[in-house]
């Protein structure tokens, strides 16, 4: 992969990562009512900035599959998936179980193969 690639993989990891926790701080919201929920929501930095993050990740992916072929850029966006459960257990706690770190493990070590032998 050229350097090139790789930057624009990084960059749309970060921003989809960032994209996803942001839709999630917008949706951790306690109101009286689902009306003033969605209000609180729809005038919260945390979606619109999320709304950006996925509206500029579309233009990286666009960009990352210009360089890269489709087979190759499909497997190694998986580790995005990576990025976001970790980005969930160390802002949100999230907990992860034993099947999960099996998963994310399995897909890391697959990111690893396909990005070295591309």
């Amino acid at each position: 992969m050229s350097n090139l690639a790789i930057l624009v993989w990084l960059l749309n990891i970060i921003v989809d990562t960032v994209g996803h926790v942001a839709f999630k701080r917008a949706a951790i919201t306690e109101h009286d009512s689902e009306f003033h929920r969605w209000k609180s929501m729809l005038s919260s930095f945390p979606l619109w900035l999320g709304i950006f993050c996925f509206c500029l990740e579309f233009v990286l992916w666009l960009v990352l599959l210009s360089i890269l072929p489709l087979s190759l850029g499909i497997l190694l966006s998986g580790f995005n998936t990576v990025a976001i459960m970790l980005a969930g257990r160390l802002i949100f706690r999230e907990m992860l179980e034993p099947l999960r770190i099996l998963g994310i493990t399995f897909i890391t070590i697959g990111v690893a193969l396909v990005g070295g032998y591309a």
